[in-house]
């Protein structure tokens, strides 16, 4: 897998993304971020960092940053305090340790299949912090590749046997975030979650700014940034290529809104995705300047009968498709799952959309007294494509005149 090509970026079209679309979008006034001070440096030891990095990111004051500055560091699961931020500098590297006993949550799961697949901790854990963050050039490694210590075999290989058994494999996720405020990830770079790699519950106030997301394209549930039931959240030029949904917008335990995706690069992974989660709701999702090259779908919005909940005002715009086989995916039916949740697409609308290579176009509403209600304007598509649609009110239609073979590059710089 190849990194992403250096492309430069002019922050002024986000700044006028975030004007045209009002309300829909991050409701703060979010400007790239800033390294915080640096209260503690650390060189790694060679061995086990665990103890020596805690330790600092519990004494470090409010504010502060405790920075890794030399070395690969390896650790176990890290707990970052409120207010308190780490910072891996460039050319370090934090690597997690691959004992699933450390990450254990006390049923001694964790590395094994179940039919639940919530027995492991994550490697980095916020919780009920404000203002906390991760920032640096440097790299965090979930090793998720890698053979864990006491099995025969690595965190994927377990996720492919669940697949295989239809079970859920206890993997841990490299980042996660509860119930927090105001929390900022800049620039790091994230390789090989063993499972999610950013999954946010509950928060009010994400920044996830210029990030490197990577992990093999068969890295089962590797989902790149996924908020669920969270608020006020901007994620903006950022590469995202891996297993599973590039960013995921879900609403599982609250509703999520406020929500802004500007000018993102995907590659493989199933592309920018809304539910299929969405029970309590989500709406004011803005996505805009985003290039997809590769992923299985680009647009994905979904949910079925036994998730239920509405998806409304989400908004496309700006978008460039190709080498995807799903461009567009609206689908109220996702996976037939069946129940008595009824689920509402509502004004879903797309903008400026090219596509370049033939692909499969589907809206899928659940009845003709319910259907996905969607807009198109402008929608360029490549003659030869797939058009299905079924119990969808749709305005506008599609042009069959879309040519070239290049996306522009949007990411980061």
């Amino acid at each position: 897998m190849q990194q992403p090509h250096p492309r430069t970026f002019v922050a002024v079209v986000a700044i006028l993304a975030l004007i045209h679309v009002g309300t829909a979008r991050d409701l703060r006034n979010v400007t790239e971020p800033k390294n915080p001070e640096v209260c503690t440096r650390l060189t790694a030891s060679g061995g086990d960092d665990s103890e020596a990095i805690q330790k600092a990111l519990d004494s470090c004051d409010k504010g502060k940053a405790v920075a890794l500055v030399k070395g690969t560091f390896y650790s176990g699961p890290l707990d970052i305090p409120s207010g308190v931020s780490i910072l891996v500098e460039e050319k370090v590297t934090l690597k997690a340790l691959t004992d699933p006993k450390l990450y254990d949550v006390g049923a001694n799961t964790c590395g094994t299949l179940n039919d639940y697949g919530v027995g492991c901790k994550a490697f980095i854990n916020m919780y009920q912090a404000h203002g906390s963050g991760i920032y640096g050039k440097g790299t965090i490694d979930g090793q998720g590749n890698v053979t864990m210590t006491g099995k025969n075999e690595s965190w994927y290989q377990l996720a492919h046997d669940a697949l295989l058994g239809g079970t859920y494999q206890n993997n841990p996720p490299l980042i996660q975030i509860n119930n927090s405020v105001d929390i900022t990830l800049y620039q790091i770079t994230l390789l090989n979650s063993a499972y999610f790699t950013v999954r946010v519950y509950e928060t009010n106030g994400l920044t996830v700014w210029g990030l490197t997301i990577l992990a093999p394209y068969y890295a089962r549930n590797t989902d790149g940034v996924g908020p669920v039931g969270c608020q006020n959240v901007t994620i903006v030029h950022n590469f995202i290529s891996i297993g599973d949904d590039n960013v995921v917008v879900k609403a599982l335990t609250a509703p999520s809104r406020y929500i802004s995706i500007y000018n993102n690069h995907f590659e493989t992974g199933n592309g920018m995705s809304i539910g299929s989660e969405v029970n309590y709701g989500a709406s004011h999702v803005t996505v805009a300047n985003l290039t997809l090259n590769g992923s299985t779908n680009g647009v994905h919005v979904k949910s079925n009968m036994f998730r239920g909940g509405h998806i409304t005002r989400a908004s496309f715009s700006n978008i460039c498709i190709i080498n995807v086989q799903k461009p567009i995916h609206v689908d109220m039916e996702y996976m037939n799952l069946t129940g008595n949740r009824i689920p509402e697409f509502h004004d879903i609308t797309f903008n400026n959309i090219k596509v370049l290579t033939k692909g499969r176009f589907i809206f899928h509403g659940l009845s003709e007294s319910n259907p996905a209600w969607v807009r198109l304007r402008d929608v360029h598509i490549k003659n030869g494509s797939v058009w299905l649609t079924s119990n969808a009110r749709m305005t506008g239609a599609p042009m069959l005149d879309a040519t070239g073979d290049l996306c522009p590059y949007q990411g980061n710089s």
